[in-house]
């Protein structure tokens, strides 16, 4: 599972995010214009509703000619639309500020990083256990969310190590406790993936995005050791064909897999 790990991340001052909402600061005088000369034109007033969707739709068409991924499109389009709807219900303001607190500590720099929260699954986790080696070994979830994955292998090999490293609070802490109310060997860290050395390890398995996966492959191919196993979840690595393809769950994500062989 993961939330906000670093991996060539932009600047700050370039994150699609604040891109983003730079597009929705920029639609809404736009979206003004157009409504006043509309009223003074037609003389009629545009409902609230028309001029939350003709904001969302210029952000949305900003960020398109900005080329900004496409799953920025509908949050675009919608968030107008999603503001006036929690307007009109009058909610008290502490649930919107309990709301953020909840989120920054789920995503954390997501908004830096473009590594979202991705959760995987048990069939994933027999998948990644199925290729580990026989021999004791020592293993890393870059992005390890709540920790299933690393407590799961922790139970299964008494024999070697695993570890996770999280950037985003909430899930670290949550990790680490569960693997204390369970008894488990795993270790969990707070920090950024791009401080390690992946020297130290016989596997890393990574389920980050498709943004940070070229400064990956660089880190992993750079420092891991020869024999090692570079694993990802759902995201290739540009121009470099995978040494392992399995598909855990028939028609699911697919698991990926690099051999060093430097």
């Amino acid at each position: 599972m993961h939330a906000g790990e670093g991996g060539g991340s932009p600047r700050f001052w370039t994150a699609p995010a604040l891109r983003a909402l730079l597009h929705q600061c920029l639609a809404s005088p736009l979206s003004l214009l157009i409504l006043t000369a509309w009223e003074v034109r037609g003389g009629v007033s545009a409902h609230v509703l028309v001029a939350a969707m003709l904001q969302g739709g210029l952000a949305a068409g900003l960020s398109a000619w900005q080329r900004l991924a496409f799953w920025w499109l509908p949050i675009q389009l919608l968030f107008p639309l999603a503001l006036v709807g929690a307007l009109a219900l009058r909610l008290p303001p502490s649930i919107f500020l309990c709301l953020f607190l909840f989120f920054v500590l789920l995503y954390w720099s997501s908004f830096r990083t473009q590594v979202p929260y991705y959760p995987s699954t048990k069939p994933v986790w027999n998948a990644v256990a199925g290729l580990l080696p026989e021999q004791p070994l020592r293993g890393i979830d870059i992005g390890s969310g709540f920790g299933g994955l690393v407590l799961d292998l922790s139970a299964r090999r008494q024999d070697s190590r695993f570890e996770g490293i999280e950037l985003a609070p909430l899930p670290w802490l949550v990790s680490k406790l569960r693997a204390r109310c369970r008894g488990s060997r795993a270790e969990f860290r707070r920090g950024d993936y791009l401080a390690l050395n992946f020297a130290d390890y016989d596997v890393v398995f990574a389920y980050l995005s498709p943004a940070a996966m070229p400064s990956l492959w660089e880190k992993a191919h750079s420092e891991m050791r020869p024999g090692t196993l570079l694993l990802s979840l759902e995201f290739l690595i540009p121009e470099q064909a995978p040494d392992i393809v399995l598909e855990p769950v028939q028609g699911g994500k697919v698991l990926y897999g690099w051999r060093m062989n430097r």
